[in-house]
């Protein structure tokens, strides 16, 4: 799910074949690393097509429909759910990256998150990468143009975010950004660089911001050799974070999600209270820990999910990369951005 061969588009017919020879070989260089296999995922499956946006279960009143958002930046396609239940008024947005060879509504249907903005009342946005622009449907969290504020597809990215939050009228304090493997490492890096829209960030199997520049530097910190220069968060921008990973995951090494709860604990308050939990839920043992301010409020948690490999947790069986077993990842992403709207619930 995690290949990193960033192939910019060109209309060289010999430059073309050059490119898919490339990957290729970072194809066979992932698996000759043990980054990447046939099966690379020992509890979930490979995503081998597109599902028709049919394959996504819209309930009568809701609405999944499919735009472009167009900036100077470029231009990428993405499909938005808006609930039935919207019409009571919209409690916020999220932004879900898929991860690389996903599609959005793949990304839809195995996170699962379009049911619980039913029962919630929040818009989900699904920006898809183009093949044009990764070979492999992979955001580039690796291309040093694509880690910068009002760069590449940060900019993008954030420029979709700041015309729906317009749109359906959200308050940047209620709107997320989440993400799987390549997904969370730019969730992550939009947490960083535009800590003005986004109010919190879920990461699950992703890297940390600016964990590298390239692709020989992109493998490293797949396999847990983190670069010496990258730079903590913001100590005054840094957003509320949550963090999954599965501690079977041969694909980014666990080690990584470490490094993500540092930058965050590092940009953000001083005073914290770290507790930590353990438990079972659907067949697998996890860790939690959790830093909370003065006043209650939860700034970071970090999950760790026994046997869980490259997928997404508590995932649902008709999306690519998902683990029906452990912690439902969506559902304590969801409880985490709108903690507060939840306990006033209460």
């Amino acid at each position: 799910n995690f290949n990193v061969g960033a192939l910019r588009p060109t209309t060289d017919e010999t430059r073309l074949e050059r490119y898919a020879a490339a990957n290729d070989l970072v194809r066979r260089t992932l698996a000759r690393h043990g980054l990447m296999a046939d099966n690379p995922l020992p509890s979930g499956k490979p995503w081998t097509g597109n599902p028709a946006p049919e394959s996504v279960t819209v309930p009568q009143g809701a609405r999944f429909q499919e735009d472009r958002f167009c900036c100077d930046a470029g231009i990428r396609r993405y499909r938005t759910y808006i609930p039935a239940s919207a019409t009571q008024g919209v409690t916020g947005l999220v932004v879900m990256l898929h991860g690389c060879t996903q599609t959005s509504e793949d990304f839809a249907v195995g996170t699962g998150m379009n049911a619980l903005a039913e029962q919630h009342r929040f818009v989900v946005v699904y920006p898809q990468q183009s093949r044009g622009d990764n070979a492999q449907s992979c955001w580039n969290w690796f291309s040093r143009g694509d880690q910068r504020r009002d760069r590449g597809e940060p900019a993008i990215l954030a420029g979709l975010t700041r015309h729906l939050t317009a749109a359906h009228d959200i308050p940047r304090d209620r709107t997320f950004v989440a993400g799987l493997s390549a997904g969370a490492a730019m969730a992550v890096i939009l947490g960083e660089t535009y800590p003005d829209i986004f109010s919190g960030v879920g990461a699950h199997s992703g890297l940390p911001f600016a964990a590298a520049n390239d692709v020989p530097s992109a493998f490293a910190a797949m396999a847990g050799q983190m670069q010496e220069n990258v730079r903590p968060a913001r100590g005054a921008s840094a957003v509320r974070t949550i963090v999954f990973h599965g501690s079977a995951d041969a694909t980014v090494h666990p080690s990584n999600s470490d490094r993500i709860w540092r930058q965050a604990a590092d940009g953000g308050p001083r005073q914290t209270i770290e507790t930590s939990k353990s438990g079972e839920t659907s067949g697998r043992s996890f860790s939690r820990r959790t830093s909370v301010t003065a006043d209650g409020s939860i700034v970071l948690e970090h999950w760790t999910v026994d046997g869980l490999g490259h997928a997404w947790s508590g995932g649902r069986p008709g999306g690519s990369y998902t683990d029906p077993q452990g912690p439902d990842a969506s559902a304590e992403m969801v409880r985490f951005f709108f903690q507060h709207d939840m306990q006033e619930a209460l």
